[in-house]
């Protein structure tokens, strides 16, 4: 942007009491015998303003320290080695690209089988009073296509149909989980499965740390479990020795702390998300937004079945594996072991927190809510 002369003129009538005293400023800077713009310019420098590269622009108002060449790049080459009219400074490609996209590539390069050409032919079988028919290959036909990498195997969740070239980046998990089938998360390995249009983990978290590495608190005694209004973690008093398959029980405010329970790409999953789990499972919306116990076989859908191991009855039709890990309540008694599993939602309101209750004598899926003082399991759900 250049400054008007007049403001420059301005700009140096200056008052007494904010000038600076130079003993040794000379008025006509470049000793033409003339007081000009490049004097008045020199003038601003005195007080700490400058034209650095003579364009008539402030340093500190100039966005270019130097010259824009005919690309518009400042301080640039204007060269244009390949003359396709963009300057190679800021030319994605100075060459050219190929068939396949590629700067200066070599264009389809990979032979596949295009088609094979058979023969036929006969010979009659004197002893056995018959012709046989037969045919053979005489010529492969070729065609050379794009080097595209990836995964070119069909089964694969991230089959590419355009590759030819395997790159070993093939995935076999859940469409839905991005192609995983486990996730590492505090040292554990947590097996994911999709359903409808979500990516679940299969088994309760059993993690004792925060996702940040925080330790949340454990081992409390009932009375500091009844009263603490921070994050806290418990083994069931009858899963001491099976907590890595039944996970630990978290109360509410642990669901809710900022550090995270689940890993990164996954959260506790909100009310919302458990009524989208249940429609995918067959629920009606009516039924899936009530109360209380509601759908018909959700809940056995969900509970691991009889040839799991550990076991439960259900059908475990979309290897949710649910179990029975009970629950610690807001007084610090652990309850219900082997009849109920008792799992958080992310939601709540000023005291309570929402919640899903399968039972083994139930069918269906329990809606409700509990205090944020309970400790029940937590699964977690893709972001």
């Amino acid at each position: 942007m250049r400054v008007p002369l007049s403001l420059l003129l301005v700009c140096t009538f200056i008052s007494p009491l904010q000038a600076q005293y130079v003993p040794t400023w000379d008025p006509d800077s470049d000793g033409d015998n003339l007081i000009t713009v490049n004097d008045l310019l020199a003038l601003l420098g005195v007080f700490e303003e400058a034209d650095s590269d003579d364009d008539g622009i402030f340093d500190s108002q100039d966005d270019c320290m130097g010259s824009y060449d005919a690309c518009g790049v400042c301080n640039g080459t204007g060269v244009d080695a390949d003359v396709d009219s963009v300057c190679d400074d800021v030319d994605p490609c100075v060459g050219a690209l190929d068939s396949c996209g590629l700067c200066n590539g070599p264009g389809p390069s990979v032979p596949v089988i295009d088609e094979i050409v058979f023969m036929t032919d006969s010979v009659y079988l004197p002893p056995m009073q018959q012709w046989y028919v037969f045919s053979f290959a005489v010529d492969t036909l070729y065609t050379y296509v794009c080097p595209v990498q990836g995964c070119t195997d069909t089964n694969a969740a991230n089959f590419n149909p355009l590759a030819v070239i395997e790159d070993g980046s093939c995935l076999y998990g859940p469409a839905q989980c991005g192609g995983q089938s486990t996730v590492i998360f505090d040292d554990h390995t947590y097996a994911l499965v999709g359903i409808g249009t979500q990516c679940w983990f299969a088994e309760n978290l059993r993690s004792d740390n925060y996702r940040n590495g925080d330790a949340i608190p454990g081992e409390l005694s009932n009375s500091s479990w009844q009263n603490t209004n921070s994050g806290a973690q418990a083994i069931h008093s009858s899963n001491v020795l099976n907590s890595a398959v039944h996970g630990r029980l978290y109360n509410w405010f642990a669901v809710n702390d900022i550090r995270g329970l689940c890993p990164t790409g996954f959260h506790v999953p909100s009310d919302g998300e458990w009524i989208s789990l249940e429609i995918a499972l067959g629920m009606t919306s009516a039924q899936a937004n009530g109360w209380d116990w509601r759908g018909t076989d959700q809940g056995t859908q969900l509970k691991s079945s009889p040839t799991d191991s550990p076991q439960w009855n259900g059908t475990n039709t979309y290897l949710f594996s649910a179990l029975p890990a009970g629950y610690r309540d807001n007084f610090g008694n652990f309850l219900y072991f082997d009849s109920s599993c008792d799992m958080w939602t992310a939601n709540s309101d000023m005291t309570n927190a929402l919640s899903r209750v399968i039972k083994s004598a139930e069918t269906r899926v329990f809606r409700g809510s509990s205090s944020k003082r309970y400790g029940f399991s937590v699964r977690c759900v893709r972001d």
